[in-house]
């Protein structure tokens, strides 16, 4: 897979990774698809930073793995429910 590929493959991943964590979280989320993308693409970052964190595995073990994926939708998950509660902070004052 050349460098395009691997591009494509991120965003694709981080759009669904993105949609699927805001299908989950509650409320109204007023994002772009652009926004989606970047929320599931940091969440790529901050799943498998959790995974090698939690079972010593990296991308040398494959980059698109199912366990890859589903943590990429729990990193997603993460970024969104700490997004929401700073901004939720933010519109009170």
């Amino acid at each position: 897979m050349g460098v395009i590929g691997t591009i494509i493959t991120v965003i694709v991943v981080g759009l669904i990774a993105g949609a699927l964590a805001r299908l989950i979280i509650p409320g109204r989320q007023s994002m772009s698809i652009g926004m989606t993308i970047l929320l599931g693409v940091i969440g790529s970052f901050v799943g498998g930073f959790l995974g090698f964190l939690l079972f010593g595995k990296d991308a040398g073990d494959g980059f698109l793995q199912p366990a890859g994926i589903i943590g990429s939708i729990i990193g997603a998950i993460i970024v969104l429910a700490i997004y929401l509660a700073v901004k939720g902070r933010g519109a009170r004052r």
